[in-house]
């Protein structure tokens, strides 16, 4: 018998692998959607049921691989974890073939990679959803829950002033400026010279903020007092982050000492701001106790909305 094959074109899945793949309207809907969720689970604990959530883990994980799992389970699916160790990939499978075979297996993928480009690679032989769990060039579910927990705290995220200080060469950093010039939230990182934020991050930042219309103010120096002067967000990452050398450790924290976030630096923000890190966090490195335990402090509210995003993350790209 003979047979005719047609070609059809692959429809795009939607992903998310950084916050350059959204937009504010989208942003927004996220927001909405957490906080409908977080006010009201039980609604939503049956809208995944069938599905399954593959999590593929290279870095060490706390926060997104138990909030993922807890997610994906509150809302009726399943998730798989495994660790890239006990994988094939790279050694005896590529990741292009990884990502064709885990397609006809699950509905989604979430991988915590070190490098971006093997997060595309992933994405772009894939026919469902791959989610960026954390590379070291973005961090898009983390901010995006930050965003949540700001508008919860601030009732509003346009016109705010978000101060970064520390490394700024790093995925948190390159997902703070896009998701401020976004959402129009004023974004001033203080960071020493080698340690500045990808100039084509803050280019594609600026170019956002001007094609939204957002009027975001974005300002990169070297000044911590010039940054925190007034914010509304006093916001630090870790100094010694995974893909960090032990050896390189010493020569960080000398460098890095001058942006440490501590009762001295604050007294330049607003009375009522607000402090986030994203966690984990060491105290008496880039925070002291004193800030980190203070009244100000929101790192705890912060972590725990990572769940409430996660579950509106996967709603939208699985629903």
């Amino acid at each position: 018998m003979k047979t005719h094959k047609t070609k059809t074109k692959q429809k795009e899945v939607k992903s998310l692998l950084s916050l350059m793949d959204v937009d504010a309207k989208k942003i927004d809907e996220l927001i909405s959607l957490s906080v409908a969720i977080k006010k009201n689970p039980g609604k939503y604990s049956k809208k995944l049921q069938g599905k399954t959530l593959l999590m593929i883990f290279q870095k060490p994980s706390l926060r997104t691989r138990i909030s993922f799992e807890v997610a994906m389970n509150s809302l009726g699916g399943k998730a798989i974890v495994t660790e890239m160790s006990a994988l094939p990939i790279g050694q005896k499978e590529s990741m292009e073939d990884t990502a064709k075979v885990c397609s006809r297996y699950v509905d989604a993928i979430m991988a915590r990679l070190f490098d971006q480009s093997e997060l595309i690679k992933l994405k772009e032989n894939s026919t469902i959803p791959v989610i960026n769990g954390l590379t070291n060039e973005f961090h898009p579910a983390r901010i995006l829950s930050d965003l949540l927990t700001i508008y919860e705290k601030k009732k509003k995220l346009k016109g705010l002033k978000l101060c970064y200080l520390g490394d700024a060469k790093n995925n948190v950093t390159h997902c703070l400026l896009i998701g401020c010039a976004h959402m129009g939230i004023d974004i001033s990182v203080a960071c020493p010279k080698e340690m500045m934020p990808r100039a084509e991050i803050v280019s594609k930042a600026q170019e956002i903020a001007k094609k939204s219309k957002s009027n975001c103010k974005i300002l990169i120096t070297n000044d911590p007092k010039e940054a925190i002067d007034n914010a509304d967000i006093v916001y630090t990452d870790s100094w010694m982050s995974y893909h960090i050398l032990p050896a390189e450790k010493e020569q960080r924290l000398k460098a890095l000492k001058e942006y440490q976030v501590n009762s001295e630096i604050v007294r330049y923000a607003k009375k009522d701001y607000i402090f986030m890190n994203c966690l984990p966090a060491m105290r008496g490195y880039e925070q002291t106790a004193e800030v980190m335990d203070g009244q100000n402090s929101i790192v705890f509210d912060q972590a725990e909305n990572r769940l409430h995003m996660q579950k509106a993350i996967l709603l939208s790209l699985l629903k």
